[in-house]
């Protein structure tokens, strides 16, 4: 009689493929340093130059919130899939909560403006996700980046 091998685990698998993390990160903050010029201006319309810093200081702690995700989920994926899940859950959560401590601590500097601050913090993050929905593969063949489509 023989025995099949027991299937691997979820939690001692680990993925060893192409790291797409990175190539989508790096587009991330491709597309976040188009629009944060835009943003940065009408912050200092609106609010002077105490809107264009808090809305500067906002898009910073986007653009390397998603860095930091990115890194740390390309990070786990090489050590086990569980780890993995768990790095994407609760870094997060701790990630949220830096991004909270990081405007607690600058909310009484003179050149915080709560409205402008605000709105790019939650703008910048679900803009810059939706947009990239549009860039990224959902398929085994193509990971990260959909391919650039040629038109003849």
């Amino acid at each position: 009689m023989t025995t099949t091998p027991a299937p691997p685990s979820v939690f001692t698998s680990r993925d060893l493929g192409p790291a797409p993390e990175r190539q989508v990160a790096v587009d991330l903050l491709k597309h976040g340093a188009m629009a944060l010029p835009v943003a940065l201006l009408i912050g200092l319309v609106g609010w002077g130059w105490a809107g264009l810093l808090s809305v500067g200081y906002a898009g910073g702690l986007i653009l390397l919130n998603f860095w930091v995700a990115a890194m740390l989920l390309g990070w786990a994926a090489r050590i086990s899939l569980g780890l993995l899940m768990g790095v994407a859950l609760f870094g997060f959560l701790i990630r949220l909560a830096v991004i909270s401590a990081a405007v607690l601590l600058v909310r009484d500097q003179w050149w915080v403006v709560p409205v402008p601050l605000g709105v790019t913090l939650v703008v910048a993050q679900l803009g810059l996700l939706f947009w990239e929905t549009r860039f990224v593969s959902a398929s085994l063949a193509f990971p990260g980046l959909k391919p650039a489509s040629e038109e003849q």
